[in-house]
Protein backbone atom coordinates (compact mmCIF):
# COMPACT_ATOMS: atom_id res chain seq x y z
CA UNK A 1 0.00 0.00 0.00
CA UNK A 2 1.25 3.45 -0.89
CA UNK A 3 0.65 5.03 2.52
CA UNK A 4 2.80 2.34 4.15
CA UNK A 5 5.94 2.87 2.09
CA UNK A 6 8.93 3.19 4.40
CA UNK A 7 11.36 5.27 2.35
CA UNK A 8 14.77 4.47 3.78
CA UNK A 9 16.17 7.59 2.12
CA UNK A 10 14.26 9.78 4.58
CA UNK A 11 15.84 8.07 7.59
CA UNK A 12 19.30 8.14 6.00
CA UNK A 13 18.89 11.85 5.35
CA UNK A 14 17.92 12.41 8.99
CA UNK A 15 20.94 10.52 10.25
CA UNK A 16 23.29 12.27 7.84
CA UNK A 17 21.79 15.62 8.89
CA UNK A 18 22.65 14.98 12.54
CA UNK A 19 26.18 13.92 11.63
CA UNK A 20 26.47 16.82 9.19
CA UNK A 21 25.58 19.37 11.85
CA UNK A 22 28.18 17.95 14.21
CA UNK A 23 30.73 18.19 11.39
CA UNK A 24 29.58 21.80 10.88
CA UNK A 25 30.53 22.52 14.50
CA UNK A 26 33.88 20.75 14.10
CA UNK A 27 34.73 22.73 10.97
CA UNK A 28 33.87 26.00 12.70
CA UNK A 29 36.11 25.11 15.64
CA UNK A 30 38.92 24.15 13.26
CA UNK A 31 38.60 27.41 11.32
CA UNK A 32 38.77 29.44 14.52
CA UNK A 33 41.75 27.47 15.86
CA UNK A 34 43.78 27.51 12.63
CA UNK A 35 42.92 30.80 10.94
CA UNK A 36 41.76 32.98 13.86
CA UNK A 37 39.45 34.93 11.52
CA UNK A 38 38.29 38.49 12.04
CA UNK A 39 34.89 39.84 11.03
CA UNK A 40 34.23 43.52 10.40
CA UNK A 41 31.64 45.00 12.73
CA UNK A 42 29.22 45.77 9.90
CA UNK A 43 29.42 42.13 8.75
CA UNK A 44 28.66 40.54 12.14
CA UNK A 45 24.90 40.43 11.55
CA UNK A 46 24.93 39.23 7.90
CA UNK A 47 27.48 36.53 8.70
CA UNK A 48 25.46 35.41 11.71
CA UNK A 49 22.24 35.17 9.69
CA UNK A 50 23.96 33.08 7.02
CA UNK A 51 25.35 30.76 9.70
CA UNK A 52 21.84 30.42 11.18
CA UNK A 53 20.41 29.38 7.80
CA UNK A 54 23.11 26.82 6.99
CA UNK A 55 21.61 23.91 9.05
CA UNK A 56 18.31 24.03 7.12
CA UNK A 57 20.24 24.18 3.85
CA UNK A 58 22.29 21.14 4.92
CA UNK A 59 19.10 19.14 5.57
CA UNK A 60 17.58 20.13 2.21
CA UNK A 61 20.76 19.15 0.39
CA UNK A 62 21.05 15.77 2.12
CA UNK A 63 17.34 15.03 1.85
CA UNK A 64 17.12 15.59 -1.90
CA UNK A 65 20.43 13.83 -2.49
CA UNK A 66 19.07 10.74 -0.71
CA UNK A 67 15.42 10.88 -1.83
CA UNK A 68 15.84 10.94 -5.61
CA UNK A 69 13.28 8.29 -6.54
CA UNK A 70 10.13 10.18 -5.53
CA UNK A 71 11.05 13.35 -3.65
CA UNK A 72 8.51 15.73 -2.20
CA UNK A 73 8.11 18.92 -4.26
CA UNK A 74 10.72 21.41 -3.11
CA UNK A 75 8.31 24.31 -3.09
CA UNK A 76 5.98 22.44 -0.71
CA UNK A 77 8.78 21.53 1.68
CA UNK A 78 10.14 25.08 1.58
CA UNK A 79 6.65 26.52 2.06
CA UNK A 80 6.02 24.42 5.18
CA UNK A 81 9.43 25.41 6.53
CA UNK A 82 8.71 29.07 5.83
CA UNK A 83 5.32 28.74 7.55
CA UNK A 84 7.03 27.23 10.60
CA UNK A 85 9.38 30.21 10.71
CA UNK A 86 6.51 32.67 10.21
CA UNK A 87 4.47 31.13 13.04
CA UNK A 88 7.53 31.28 15.29
CA UNK A 89 8.03 34.95 14.44
CA UNK A 90 4.40 36.06 14.61
CA UNK A 91 3.03 33.86 17.41
CA UNK A 92 5.43 31.50 19.14
CA UNK A 93 8.37 33.56 20.34
CA UNK A 94 6.31 36.74 21.02
CA UNK A 95 3.97 34.66 23.18
CA UNK A 96 6.81 32.94 25.07
CA UNK A 97 8.95 36.04 25.54
CA UNK A 98 6.53 38.99 25.66
CA UNK A 99 3.13 37.69 26.77
CA UNK A 100 4.04 34.78 29.04
CA UNK A 101 7.39 36.49 29.85
CA UNK A 102 8.93 33.05 30.37
CA UNK A 103 12.59 34.18 30.42
CA UNK A 104 11.84 36.41 33.42
CA UNK A 105 10.48 33.72 35.74
CA UNK A 106 11.60 30.31 34.46
CA UNK A 107 14.64 30.35 36.71
CA UNK A 108 12.65 30.92 39.90
CA UNK A 109 12.95 27.33 41.15
CA UNK A 110 13.41 23.88 39.65
CA UNK A 111 9.75 22.81 39.61
CA UNK A 112 8.61 26.12 38.13
CA UNK A 113 11.33 25.93 35.51
CA UNK A 114 10.43 22.40 34.43
CA UNK A 115 6.68 23.04 34.31
CA UNK A 116 7.16 26.36 32.53
CA UNK A 117 9.53 24.85 30.01
CA UNK A 118 6.96 22.16 29.20
CA UNK A 119 3.68 24.08 29.42
CA UNK A 120 4.81 27.41 27.94
CA UNK A 121 7.81 26.68 25.72
CA UNK A 122 7.19 23.05 24.79
CA UNK A 123 3.48 23.20 24.04
CA UNK A 124 3.72 26.50 22.18
CA UNK A 125 6.52 25.37 19.90
CA UNK A 126 5.15 21.91 19.20
CA UNK A 127 1.59 23.12 18.58
CA UNK A 128 2.82 25.66 16.04
CA UNK A 129 4.84 23.02 14.19
CA UNK A 130 1.70 20.90 14.15
CA UNK A 131 -0.29 23.87 12.83
CA UNK A 132 2.26 24.53 10.08
CA UNK A 133 1.60 21.04 8.69
CA UNK A 134 -2.03 20.50 9.66
CA UNK A 135 -3.32 23.70 8.12
CA UNK A 136 -1.22 23.70 4.96
CA UNK A 137 0.00 20.54 3.24
CA UNK A 138 -2.26 18.16 5.18
CA UNK A 139 -5.02 18.05 2.56
CA UNK A 140 -2.71 18.10 -0.47
CA UNK A 141 -2.44 15.08 -2.76
CA UNK A 142 1.31 15.24 -2.12
CA UNK A 143 0.69 14.16 1.47
CA UNK A 144 -0.14 10.60 0.47
CA UNK A 145 2.17 8.50 2.67
CA UNK A 146 2.70 8.28 6.40
CA UNK A 147 6.37 9.13 5.94
CA UNK A 148 5.33 12.47 4.45
CA UNK A 149 4.23 13.52 7.92
CA UNK A 150 7.79 13.09 9.17
CA UNK A 151 9.19 15.02 6.19
CA UNK A 152 6.86 17.99 6.54
CA UNK A 153 7.03 17.94 10.34
CA UNK A 154 10.82 18.09 10.12
CA UNK A 155 10.56 20.97 7.64
CA UNK A 156 8.29 22.87 10.05
CA UNK A 157 10.76 22.22 12.88
CA UNK A 158 13.66 23.46 10.78
CA UNK A 159 11.74 26.61 9.91
CA UNK A 160 10.96 27.23 13.57
CA UNK A 161 14.59 26.61 14.55
CA UNK A 162 15.87 28.91 11.80
CA UNK A 163 13.78 31.80 13.10
CA UNK A 164 14.92 31.21 16.70
CA UNK A 165 18.53 31.21 15.55
CA UNK A 166 18.18 34.31 13.40
CA UNK A 167 16.45 36.12 16.27
CA UNK A 168 19.26 35.08 18.63
CA UNK A 169 21.86 36.42 16.20
CA UNK A 170 19.93 39.66 15.58
CA UNK A 171 19.37 40.32 19.29
CA UNK A 172 23.09 39.83 19.90
CA UNK A 173 24.15 42.08 17.04
CA UNK A 174 25.73 39.20 15.14
CA UNK A 175 28.38 36.58 15.86
CA UNK A 176 31.86 37.88 16.54
CA UNK A 177 34.80 35.86 15.22
CA UNK A 178 36.01 35.03 18.73
CA UNK A 179 32.58 33.55 19.49
CA UNK A 180 32.12 31.78 16.15
CA UNK A 181 32.35 28.29 17.63
CA UNK A 182 30.01 28.98 20.54
CA UNK A 183 27.51 30.70 18.26
CA UNK A 184 27.41 27.82 15.80
CA UNK A 185 27.05 25.31 18.63
CA UNK A 186 24.01 27.24 19.91
CA UNK A 187 22.54 27.25 16.40
CA UNK A 188 23.12 23.52 15.97
CA UNK A 189 21.63 22.66 19.38
CA UNK A 190 18.38 24.45 18.53
CA UNK A 191 18.23 22.91 15.05
CA UNK A 192 18.86 19.32 16.18
CA UNK A 193 16.10 19.32 18.77
CA UNK A 194 13.49 21.39 16.96
CA UNK A 195 13.82 19.43 13.71
CA UNK A 196 13.68 15.94 15.22
CA UNK A 197 10.78 16.91 17.49
CA UNK A 198 9.02 18.22 14.40
CA UNK A 199 9.53 14.82 12.77
CA UNK A 200 8.00 13.09 15.80
CA UNK A 201 5.00 15.42 15.74
CA UNK A 202 4.73 14.74 12.00
CA UNK A 203 4.42 11.02 12.70
CA UNK A 204 1.38 11.64 14.89
CA UNK A 205 -0.09 13.94 12.23
CA UNK A 206 0.32 11.20 9.60
CA UNK A 207 -1.34 8.62 11.81
CA UNK A 208 -4.21 11.04 12.38
CA UNK A 209 -4.67 11.43 8.62
CA UNK A 210 -4.34 7.84 7.48
CA UNK A 211 -5.51 5.79 10.47
CA UNK A 212 -8.69 5.61 12.49
CA UNK A 213 -7.14 6.97 15.66
CA UNK A 214 -9.16 8.06 18.74
CA UNK A 215 -9.66 11.74 19.58
CA UNK A 216 -6.91 11.67 22.18
CA UNK A 217 -4.26 10.48 19.71
CA UNK A 218 -3.03 13.82 18.38
CA UNK A 219 -3.18 15.60 21.76
CA UNK A 220 -1.18 12.73 23.23
CA UNK A 221 1.43 13.09 20.50
CA UNK A 222 1.70 16.83 21.04
CA UNK A 223 2.00 16.27 24.78
CA UNK A 224 4.84 13.78 24.29
CA UNK A 225 6.72 16.19 22.02
CA UNK A 226 6.10 19.12 24.38
CA UNK A 227 7.34 17.19 27.42
CA UNK A 228 10.54 16.17 25.61
CA UNK A 229 10.98 19.75 24.39
CA UNK A 230 10.51 21.20 27.86
CA UNK A 231 12.72 18.68 29.62
CA UNK A 232 15.49 19.29 27.12
CA UNK A 233 15.14 23.06 27.55
CA UNK A 234 15.44 22.70 31.32
CA UNK A 235 18.25 20.14 31.33
CA UNK A 236 20.29 21.99 28.70
CA UNK A 237 20.13 25.06 30.91
CA UNK A 238 21.21 23.05 33.93
CA UNK A 239 24.33 21.65 32.29
CA UNK A 240 25.50 25.04 31.07
CA UNK A 241 26.56 27.62 33.60
CA UNK A 242 25.19 30.90 32.26
CA UNK A 243 23.16 32.30 29.34
CA UNK A 244 25.06 32.82 26.10
CA UNK A 245 25.59 36.35 24.87
CA UNK A 246 27.12 36.57 21.40
CA UNK A 247 28.35 40.01 20.44
CA UNK A 248 31.34 41.95 19.23
CA UNK A 249 32.47 42.39 22.83
CA UNK A 250 32.47 38.67 23.59
CA UNK A 251 30.35 36.25 25.56
CA UNK A 252 29.24 36.16 29.15
CA UNK A 253 31.69 34.24 31.30
CA UNK A 254 31.32 30.66 32.31
CA UNK A 255 29.13 29.44 29.48
CA UNK A 256 30.11 25.98 28.24
CA UNK A 257 27.93 24.86 25.31
CA UNK A 258 29.58 21.47 24.75
CA UNK A 259 27.51 19.44 27.27
CA UNK A 260 24.31 20.84 25.76
CA UNK A 261 25.54 19.93 22.28
CA UNK A 262 26.25 16.37 23.39
CA UNK A 263 22.80 16.17 24.97
CA UNK A 264 21.16 17.58 21.82
CA UNK A 265 22.93 14.99 19.65
CA UNK A 266 21.80 12.15 21.92
CA UNK A 267 18.22 13.45 22.03
CA UNK A 268 18.14 13.93 18.24
CA UNK A 269 19.40 10.40 17.60
CA UNK A 270 16.92 8.98 20.12
CA UNK A 271 14.01 10.89 18.57
CA UNK A 272 14.98 9.83 15.07
CA UNK A 273 15.20 6.20 16.23
CA UNK A 274 11.88 6.39 18.09
CA UNK A 275 10.11 7.91 15.09
CA UNK A 276 11.60 5.26 12.80
CA UNK A 277 10.46 2.41 15.06
CA UNK A 278 6.95 3.84 15.44
CA UNK A 279 6.59 4.45 11.71
CA UNK A 280 7.94 1.03 10.76
CA UNK A 281 5.55 -0.68 13.17
CA UNK A 282 2.56 1.25 11.81
CA UNK A 283 3.50 0.40 8.23
CA UNK A 284 4.02 -3.28 9.06
CA UNK A 285 0.57 -3.48 10.65
CA UNK A 286 -0.98 -1.90 7.56
CA UNK A 287 0.79 -4.29 5.20
CA UNK A 288 -0.11 -7.27 7.37
CA UNK A 289 -3.76 -6.21 7.33
CA UNK A 290 -3.68 -5.81 3.56
CA UNK A 291 -2.22 -9.30 3.13
CA UNK A 292 -4.91 -10.75 5.41
CA UNK A 293 -7.64 -9.08 3.37
CA UNK A 294 -6.29 -10.66 0.18
CA UNK A 295 -6.28 -14.18 1.61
Amino acid sequence: MNIARNRQSVWRAGLVEIVGLLVYVAVAELVVAVFNPTIDREMLLPVGIVLAIVPAAIWMAFFYAQDRAEPEPRHYVLAVGALGALLAAAVGQPFINDIARAPQWLGHDTLTEILGAILIVGFTQEFLKYAAVRYSIYYSNEFDERIDGVIYGTAAGLGYATFINIAMVANSGGIAAEQLGAGIIRIVIVTLVQATLGGLTGYFIARTKFDDEPLWWMPAGLTLAAVINGLFTWLAGEITTSPLTISATGASGGYNPWPALALAAVVALALLGLTFVLMRRANQLTLAGADADHQ
